[in-house]
């Protein structure tokens, strides 16, 4: 797999891998932990060089995974970890990103992560009670003990991304972006890339949605897409005609509905880098030659009208949910 630079020089794989699914948010969390590192492993095989998890995963228990699975392979990945909540009693209940709690999160995760270093230290989501003045200059004293390498942010709109950078580079900005979430065209997009940042999509395969896999709603409580307004079963039998297009488009090129949904992002500009999340090494696989699929100009532009066109019914998150994304 190619690299590519995000922010400040940082090179990565083309496609990283987020792992937060491999302990929470859809359905039964996996039992065997050794076959979970084992795909984290594998994943290094295949040419992933850049994993996403966060302390709020689990919580905990996701960044201890990473941690033991990447350790022996240390030297050739690049692992983002994120601060920003306050949790109590294994829950996360609130935003929390003052400057003492961003310092102690940071020692926690080195810990869990068996690293030195943190190499990209995301704000999970803006707290709207600390100026992020305040959280670029924490992160940036962090910077110059040595504890971390670089400064991101996650669902931050571009006035705040704007203010941040001021203070202190930022490398990336991590927020929902794919064929059926089009928020960041607009404004974040364009100032990432004046500002010279990359960009990172998390679910850019629509939470599984753009897949086609997605043949149901009726899922667990323990599926975050069971909250979702979008996978409700009016929304989802609304959304199928995204799908059923993208379905057609990849069997003309010989590729999955996914492959073509991560190659038209990767279309959007060189320093943007999906982080697409599985619990399979052949979904790893799959998604990783994703980079070999050649869409043409004219796909693209027909890609990108498709939402448009079709439509998209339903809220990405719910209620509360949105309520947490700075806009």
């Amino acid at each position: 797999m190619h690299t590519r630079t995000l922010g400040q020089g940082l090179q990565v794989s083309a496609i990283g891998l987020g792992a937060m699914g491999m302990s929470q948010s859809y359905g039964p969390n996996p039992g065997d932990r050794d076959a979970m590192i084992a795909v984290l492993r594998g994943a290094v095989d295949q040419g992933v060089t850049f994993f996403d998890t966060a302390e709020v995963y689990g919580p905990y228990v996701n960044e201890e995974l990473v941690g033991e699975a990447l350790a022996p392979l240390r030297e050739r990945v690049v692992i983002a970890t994120k601060f920003g909540w306050r949790i109590e009693d294994g829950k996360s209940v609130g935003l929390d990103s003052r400057p003492e709690q961003i310092k102690r999160v940071a020692d926690a995760s080195l810990r869990r992560l068996r690293v030195d270093t943190l190499d990209l230290f995301y704000q999970h989501r803006v707290d709207p009670d600390v100026p992020i003045e305040d959280v670029a200059g924490t992160v940036g004293e962090l910077v110059k003990a040595g504890k971390v390498r670089h400064f991101g942010l996650s669902e931050a709109a571009a006035a705040t991304i704007r203010r941040a950078h001021a203070v202190h580079p930022v490398t990336a900005v991590q927020s929902e972006y794919s064929l059926w979430t089009r928020d960041p065209e607009p404004e974040v997009l364009p100032s990432c890339a004046e500002l010279g940042i990359g960009f990172v999509p998390f679910s850019p395969l629509g939470k599984g949605f753009l897949t086609g896999a997605v043949t149901t709603t009726d899922f667990p409580a323990s599926d975050i897409r069971a909250s979702i307004p979008r996978f409700a079963a009016d929304n989802r039998a609304a959304n199928q005609a995204l799908v059923d297009h993208i379905t057609g488009l990849a069997r003309a090129k010989d590729a999955t509905s996914g492959q073509v949904a991560l190659a038209w992002l990767l279309a959007q500009s060189p320093a943007i880098v999906p982080i697409p999340g599985t619990r399979r090494l052949e979904r790893i696989q799959e998604n990783a030659a994703a980079t070999q699929v050649p869409l043409s100009a004219d796909d693209l532009a027909d890609l990108n009208a498709l939402a448009d066109r079709v439509g998209v019914q339903g809220n990405r998150y719910n209620e509360h949910h949105m309520s947490l994304v700075d806009r």
